[in-house]
C-alpha cells in the first residue's frame, strides 16, 4: 500500500487582528498537522494568531510582513532561500499575497502559491491584480461559492483556477445541549430568551443595527435579554449606546470567551447582521451547528449557509426595520425556532463538516505540488 504523501505547508497572515480568518487558518493547520502534515505560520511578531498558533503546536516565524515595505519582502524572501524544501505557501491577507508573490517570483526556486480568500470586498480589476490572482497563485481557494463567483465576474479569473471551500465546523464540540443547563453553567437565568451573536466587535458586524432593532423590541419582549460575545475596537462605542438607550439592565457583554459553545447553547436566537467582507461567517455555521434559528444579512455567501424560511431568515444589511421585523418574527414564535433549528443542525452535518473542509484543502495543496514538481 502506498503511504500518503506528506507535505510542508506554510501558512503566511499579515494581519494583526483576531476573528474568522485567522481561527479558521489555526483550525485548518492543525486538522492536516494531525493528518501528518508539517505546518509552519509566517506573520507579525506582534500578530495575535503567533502565540495562538504556538499554544496549538504550530510551528511560528515571526516577519515583519505587517506592511508592504521592502523590509517584509526581503525577509519572506530570505526565508523561503534558507527553507527550499516548503511543499505550498498558502496566502490570507492583502499584504502577504503581495509580499509572497513577489519574493517567490523574485527566487529560483520557490514553493507553489494556493491564495485563500475570506472575504467579499472586491478586488480591484487591474494588471496587476490580475497578475496577483491569475499568475503568482498557482490556485485560489474561496470560502464561498459567492466569493469565487464575484472573482470571476468582475475579475475574469477563471472558475477552474478557483475552489470554493466552505470553513468546517468541529460538529463535535458545536451541537445543542440543554439551554437551561447551559444558562446556568454561565449564571444566566434558564426563565429567560437569549438573543445572541458572536462577533468581533467591529464596525460592519453590525452591532449598532441589532442596538437599534433590539432597542425597539425589549418593551414588548420582556422576557428576552441581548448576549453580545466577542471583542474588538467598537467595545467603548456599543457600551456607550447601550447606555444611551436605556439597555443596561438588558444587554450583557462578557468579551471574548473560550467556551463559546456553551454560550450558543444558552441562546435561544442567533444574529448577525454584517453589511460587507464576509465570506460564510464561522459564527453562523456554529449556531446552526448548535440547533439555533439564525437571523442575518445577506452579504457575501451567507446565504450558502442560511437557507431562508428554511434554516432562518435573512434581511438586506442596514436594514433596522427589517432587522427588527425578522428578531420579532421568531422571538414571538417558538415553533419555527425549533423547526429553523433543528433544519440548521441537519445542515451543518451535511455540509460544514471539518473533515470534509480538510479532505479538500489537503486534495488542493497535494496537486498544486505535484504539478509544481
Amino acid at each position: 500500500m502506498t503511504t500518503p504523501e506528506r507535505l510542508w505547508i506554510v501558512h503566511t497572515e499579515s494581519s494583526c487582528g483576531w476573528g474568522g480568518q485567522e481561527i479558521r487558518t489555526l483550525t485548518e493547520a492543525v486538522g492536516l498537522r494531525e493528518r501528518g502534515h508539517r505546518l509552519t505560520l509566517l506573520c507579525p511578531p506582534e500578530a495575535p494568531i503567533a502565540a495562538a498558533a504556538e499554544a496549538r503546536g504550530i510551528a511560528v516565524a515571526r516577519l515583519p510582513i505587517a506592511r508592504k515595505h521592502p523590509a517584509g519582502l526581503l525577509a519572506l524572501r530570505r526565508w523561503l532561500r534558507e527553507h527550499a524544501d516548503v511543499d505550498v505557501l498558502n496566502t490570507h491577507s492583502s499584504t502577504d499575497s503581495w509580499l509572497a508573490a513577489l519574493a517567490c517570483a523574485t527566487l529560483g526556486r520557490a514553493p507553489p502559491i494556493v491564495r485563500t480568500r475570506h472575504v467579499s470586498t472586491h478586488v480591484k480589476n487591474n494588471l496587476s491584480s490580475r497578475w496577483l490572482y491569475r499568475r503568482a497563485a498557482a490556485h485560489v481557494v474561496t470560502a464561498g461559492d459567492a466569493l469565487r463567483e464575484q472573482l470571476h465576474r468582475e475579475n475574469g479569473i477563471p472558475l477552474a483556477h478557483m475552489t470554493s471551500v466552505p470553513t468546517g465546523i468541529d460538529l463535535e464540540r458545536f451541537h445543542p445541549r440543554a439551554r437551561a443547563e447551559a444558562c446556568r453553567s454561565l449564571d444566566l437565568d434558564p426563565a429567560h430568551h437569549y438573543l445572541g451573536i458572536v462577533a468581533t466587535l467591529r464596525n460592519w458586524k453590525g452591532h449598532v443595527y441589532l442596538l437599534e432593532a433590539f432597542a425597539a423590541l425589549a418593551p414588548t419582549h420582556p422576557g428576552w435579554d441581548l448576549l453580545i460575545v466577542g471583542d474588538g475596537p467598537q467595545r467603548r462605542n456599543l457600551e456607550r449606546a447601550i447606555a444611551a438607550q436605556g439597555l443596561g439592565q438588558r444587554v450583557l457583554m462578557p468579551g471574548n470567551r473560550e467556551d463559546v459553545e456553551t454560550w450558543f447553547n444558552a441562546f435561544s436566537l442567533f444574529v448577525l447582521p454584517s453589511y460587507g467582507e464576509e465570506g460564510v461567517s464561522q459564527s453562523v455555521m456554529q449556531a446552526m451547528a448548535s440547533g439555533l434559528p439564525v437571523v442575518s444579512t445577506t452579504v457575501g455567501a451567507t446565504g450558502e449557509a442560511v437557507e431562508d424560511g428554511g434554516t432562518g431568515l435573512l434581511v438586506p444589511p442596514r436594514d433596522t426595520g427589517a432587522l427588527r421585523g425578522a428578531l420579532a418574527t421568531l422571538m414571538q414564535d417558538p415553533e419555527r425556532r425549533a423547526r429553523f433549528g433543528a433544519a440548521g443542525r441537519q445542515r451543518a452535518e451535511q455540509h460544514f463538516g471539518m473533515a470534509q473542509m480538510l479532505d479538500r484543502m489537503e486534495s488542493i495543496f497535494r496537486r498544486i505540488a505535484r504539478e509544481a514538481r
